[in-house]
């Protein structure tokens, strides 16, 4: 089957690759409709193997060269003898995190903390940008007739955005600032626009991405940085400061930004990745009662939850797909743009078999 793999810094390539083993026991065989090309994968292709793996991996076993895709929908083409929850012909959105089940972070319920965590695209013996993938049961939830394909290929990094907005413990009609409008940070607006947030600012000094944002319609965007955006921030709300701030763009700047422009006792939360470490001043974070949290992934149970707001049309997660692409164009037309500075891509999408339910 021909699948995007992944082998070394800078070297993906569409090849073929052995079809998955046979289905046993509660294992789910699927074809996948739509996968997005995620900001882990990009780093996979600039400075990989991160989260790859160059040694066997302990849950999973395999090694690079790595089937990449851990952001898709799917329709179920057979079921192994134990699975109950979906059977052939169903839609489906994956949640890719494999867990052990026995850990002492899988005993407590918090599986996405798995100390043996492995990734479906990521670590596992097949991912989502192919012609077939093979699952575990828990990792499928089904999709109603009222949710798209390219909306189920967005589920999982809509997880992401709405676990970290939950997270703030924003209340409906809150002032929300989303530092960064790439994926996450659009989905983080949208979110936040999904429960109830009074006013939202969207933080994005790129212009072709603040431009984007703009087509969110949920909140005004701010192109100032540092002192100026806070400068504005504080004009724009009498001089209190926003009650939350979600940093998505994983930059010292940003984050500092934030909590300037936080109130006293609000809160922020750190979504984004940050690949060094960030010079901060916590006595201000004392001087200003502010609680600062982190977020890695989302609960490995939300998927049905925001499949039902993708279908209540509460969260459009659609809106940050930019592009969709054949499977033989991802490389050149997804990952190169992607990593483009210049670049006017947000979310990509590629397909082995473009088209379904994809209006």
């Amino acid at each position: 089957m021909r699948a995007v793999v992944f082998h070394q810094q800078h070297d993906i390539r569409v090849e073929d690759v052995p079809e998955p083993q046979p289905v046993t026991g509660a294992q789910v065989l699927l074809e996948p409709l739509w996968c997005g090309i995620c900001g882990t994968d990009l780093h996979e292709y600039t400075a990989g193997p991160i989260v790859t793996a160059t040694r066997p991996h302990p849950l999973t076993g395999v090694t690079i060269p790595q089937t990449l895709g851990h952001e898709f929908s799917a329709s179920v083409l057979e079921v192994g003898p134990e699975v109950r929850s979906v059977a052939a012909g169903d839609r489906v959105a994956i949640m890719p995190l494999i867990y052990c089940g026995r850990c002492d972070m899988c005993r407590r319920g918090a599986n996405h903390l798995c100390r043996v965590m492995a990734c479906t695209g990521l670590s596992a013996p097949t991912g989502g940008l192919a012609e077939r993938a093979l699952v575990e049961e828990y990792q499928v939830a089904r999709l109603t007739d009222d949710v798209t394909d390219i909306q189920g290929a967005v589920v999982e990094p809509a997880a992401v955005a709405l676990y970290g907005v939950e997270r703030s413990r924003m209340r409906a009609g809150d002032r929300v600032l989303v530092m960064g409008c790439g994926p996450i940070g659009a989905l983080a607006a949208l979110a936040a626009s999904a429960l109830g947030a009074g006013d939202i600012f969207i933080a994005e000094p790129n212009p072709r991405r603040a431009d984007f944002a703009t087509t969110l319609g949920v909140g005004e965007v701010l192109t100032a940085v540092g002192d100026d955006l806070v400068g504005v921030i504080q004009d724009r709300t009498g001089g209190a400061g926003v009650d939350v701030a979600i940093e998505c763009a994983g930059k010292e700047a940003a984050l500092n930004a934030a909590i300037e422009a936080v109130r006293p006792q609000g809160k922020i939360v750190q979504t984004g990745l940050h690949t060094r470490p960030a010079s901060t001043f916590p006595a201000q974070w004392s001087a200003k009662d502010i609680t600062i949290e982190a977020t890695w992934c989302y609960a490995v149970t939300d998927w049905p939850r925001v499949i039902r707001l993708i279908a209540r049309g509460r969260y459009p997660v659609e809106r940050i797909v930019t592009a969709r692409l054949p499977l033989d164009e991802v490389i050149v037309g997804g990952f190169d743009r992607l990593i483009d500075p210049a670049g006017e891509q947000v979310k990509v999408l590629g397909s082995a078999r473009p088209g379904g339910n994809g209006q």
